[in-house]
């Protein structure tokens, strides 16, 4: 069997999971997949890890771009993503409807978790100085290195999560309250591209067409994306 390497931001890990076995099906072409969050995978690439294809955030996948790491003709937008607050399963679901109440909602909380390295905790660090409330939700918040903030509501240390919906959803035991106001956001974007040094192009290739192919839209979407 022909093997592909993809290394891919944490937000489609959920997707991929269904998208890669499908794949493998009908192709016979297995995926060898990881996850992180894009600026760690930054990292590794500039380090030297080889790969066929990865899925960044947009921007992440422009600067691979330009240092000549990924074709630029294979770049392809996936989906777009939006920042979720999620609450441990059975606990009321907080007012997060605008931005008075999600002021509100982030200032009564025990405890927010949020991600140090993904893209949703870059943005949300921005949000709450945007607020005004920096100061004294981050005296209370739990950071997470790197990996799924809403396991902190599982094991009690936090009261809110905060991170990409389609990432909220790779935990159970937690309830996703909803997407951040959408006038505050900037939805991430979530895009493919084939490395220029890739062992397997043509496997790569064939894994891209899939992954832009418009029978993948139900996926992304029941994942927490937006195709």
């Amino acid at each position: 069997m022909d093997n592909v390497r993809m290394l891919s931001t944490l937000g489609l890990m959920g997707a991929m999971r269904s998208l890669s076995s499908t794949f493998e099906a009908n192709s016979g072409i297995h995926v060898d997949a990881d996850f992180a969050p894009t600026l760690a995978l930054l990292k590794r690439l500039r380090d030297g890890e080889a790969a066929d294809l990865v899925i960044l955030t947009r921007e992440g996948l422009d600067e691979m771009i330009g240092e000549g790491r990924v074709v630029a003709a294979s770049a392809a937008d996936l989906a777009r993503s939006f920042v979720g607050i999620a609450v441990r399963a059975g606990q009321a679901h907080p007012d997060i409807a605008n931005e008075a109440a999600l002021r509100q909602t982030l200032l009564a909380a025990r405890s927010v978790a949020y991600s140090r390295l993904g893209a949703s905790g870059v943005y949300f660090a921005q949000l709450i100085v945007r607020m005004g409330i920096a100061a004294e939700v981050n005296a209370k918040a739990t950071i997470v290195e790197q990996g799924f903030t809403a396991e902190r509501l599982v094991t009690g240390e936090a009261e809110l999560a905060v991170q990409q919906i389609s990432e909220l959803k790779q935990v159970g035991g937690i309830e996703v309250v909803g997407p951040i106001p959408r006038a505050l956001q900037t939805p991430a974007v979530f895009s493919a591209g084939r490395m220029a040094n890739a062992k397997h192009a043509d496997a790569a290739d064939r894994l891209l067409r899939h992954l832009t192919s418009p029978e993948v839209a139900p996926v992304l979407r029941q994942s927490g994306l937006e195709p």
